[in-house]
Parts: C-alpha cells; structure tokens; sequence
C-alpha cells in the first residue's frame, strides 16, 4: 500500500481536471464549483488560481496558447492568465440542467468531454467529440455523470468511465476517424472501493483511477480486470489523476471537499488539496487540442 504527498491545500470544493502543458512544464487542474482555474508549478511549487465566468469541467492546450475548455454553457477557449472565455459551441444550449464534466484529447487532438445532469439524478448526460475544424459529434447519450477518459498505447482501444455504473468500459478506437464501437465492460469498481471518476493510463498499458469516496486511486490491468495496487489518500473524494514531470513520471491526483460540513474537515483537513505520487512508471503525456 501507498501513499502520496499533499502539493498544494487548495481546498478546492471539487478539484478536477489536471492537465499537463509539456510547452510550460506545468500542471493545470479546475475547481468546478470554485469557478477556478490553476496553474502549478513544480519547480517552484507555486500555485496560482484565476475566477472564471462559469462553472469549469475539463481544460486542455491548445496551438494558440489558450486554454480549450468545458464549460457548464459549453466549448470555449480561455486565457489562462485572465480566465477571459472566447465561446465556441454549446451542444446543450437547450438543457440548462446539464453541465460539461471530465473531458480530454486523443492523439490526433480531437477534444472529448461529456455532460452530466447537475442535480446527479438520471442518465440525461452524452459524450461529445469537438474536432480541431470546430465541428462536434455526440458520441453516447444515456449517460448518468461522463468521467474519466483515456487511450490504449497502441491507440486501438479506448476506455471510459459513467460513474454511477461503477464500471470502466472499453470501446474499439480508430485514431483515423475518431470514431468508437463495440462498447464492452473492462472492469468494475466494487462498492467498498467507491465510484471511479478520473482515469490515466501508464507506459504498461495499466489504468489509474481516482475512488471517489474510496479515498485514494487503485491500479487495474483492463486486460484482465485485475486490481494490481493501490494508493491512499487522507482524503475520502478522490477526483482525477494525471501523469506530469519532465519524465512524466509523476502522477497528480485532485481531490474534493463538497459535502464536507466542520466534522468531515476536521476529519479530513487537506480535502480538496492536489497531491502527487511516484508510481515508478512513466503515463501518457497530455495531448493537446490540434485546433
């Protein structure tokens, strides 16, 4: 069993998203309901957060140096230094009780990120696909909250995360078209481990995903649907992970404090923190939004 280093007490009420910019050698990551976006620096350990006009889901690079990102009212580019928000497309435009959540790019820099009903209730959310030609697909509906997303190595295999399904499903990838088919069921998550959310992928082809209140991340083979290890967290609502560092041998880990009253911090005093972890692997670098 492991564990891993607190980075940064945020506090952040739903720290999400983390994004490594190879071009800057730093880590991005969100506060959903914060309405925040961070930058954190390795090299210095400094963290700097900037207000946003909307509730954030997911971030990514960009060519133009702007940051591409998931809004609760959909795709927009943002300044990472002022959050100014250039809008895009909303897909949802008409279902105002929806809002963006996980999201990230494949290989040929086309943006994935899914919706999920604000209120949790129901399957109302989809997966959409936005194009470096600006264009968007939707590619599931019926989901219940979109999370964790992720590429196979050989970029034949993408896997996927519907929290509430506790499960991490796989489909058949084309990196030509972008397209996805023959949906099947990698693994599930069992009930003591809590729900998967945010999701990695390391150089063997092994999956991380964060437990949400399973207070930490665990390791799979999705080959064989097998538990390998395990991390732990001093905190109950792990979010996401990402791989980072020069070597990309580093793997942050954001965490949540909603529905934490005075008891529940004082219990858990570094919720909402960014952590990070040696894993002794190298993951999956960031990829950036060809657009």
């Amino acid at each position: 069993m492991k564990e891993a280093e607190l980075l940064v007490d945020a506090h952040a009420i739903i720290g999400e998203g983390p994004f490594w910019d190879e071009r800057k050698l730093a880590l991005y990551w969100i506060d959903v309901k914060g309405r925040l976006l961070h930058a954190f620096d390795p090299a210095t350990a400094v963290d700097r957060s900037v207000a946003l006009g909307s509730r954030p889901g997911s971030a990514v690079a960009s060519k133009s140096g702007s940051l591409l990102m998931a809004m609760e009212d959909g795709f927009a580019f943002v300044d990472p230094g002022t959050g100014e928000a250039t809008r895009l497309f909303d897909p949802e435009a008409d279902r105002p009780g929806n809002r963006f959540n996980d999201g990230k790019c494949d290989s040929r820099g086309r943006f994935w990120a899914g919706t999920m009903a604000d209120s949790e209730i129901g399957a109302e959310g989809s997966l959409y696909r936005f194009d470096p030609d600006r264009s968007c697909a939707r590619m599931l509906g019926g989901i219940g909250i979109s999370n964790g997303l992720t590429w196979s190595p050989d970029d034949r295999t993408m896997y996927y995360i519907d929290t509430p399904t506790r499960r991490v499903d796989a489909f058949d990838f084309d990196a030509e078209t972008g397209a996805i088919s023959g949906r099947r069921v990698a693994f599930e998550v069992p009930p003591s481990m809590g729900y998967p959310d945010g999701m990695t992928i390391d150089e063997e082809g092994m999956l991380w995903v964060a437990l949400w209140e399973g207070w930490g991340l665990g390791r799979w083979d999705p080959r064989e649907g097998r538990l390998l290890s395990r991390v732990e967290l001093p905190v109950a609502k792990t979010s996401s992970c990402a791989f980072g560092g020069r070597s990309l041998d580093t793997l942050y880990i954001t965490t949540a404090s909603i529905g934490l009253g005075s008891e529940g911090l004082a219990g858990q005093p570094h919720a909402g923190g960014l952590f990070a972890f040696e894993p002794g692997v190298r993951g999956a670098a960031s990829r950036p939004f060809a657009g």
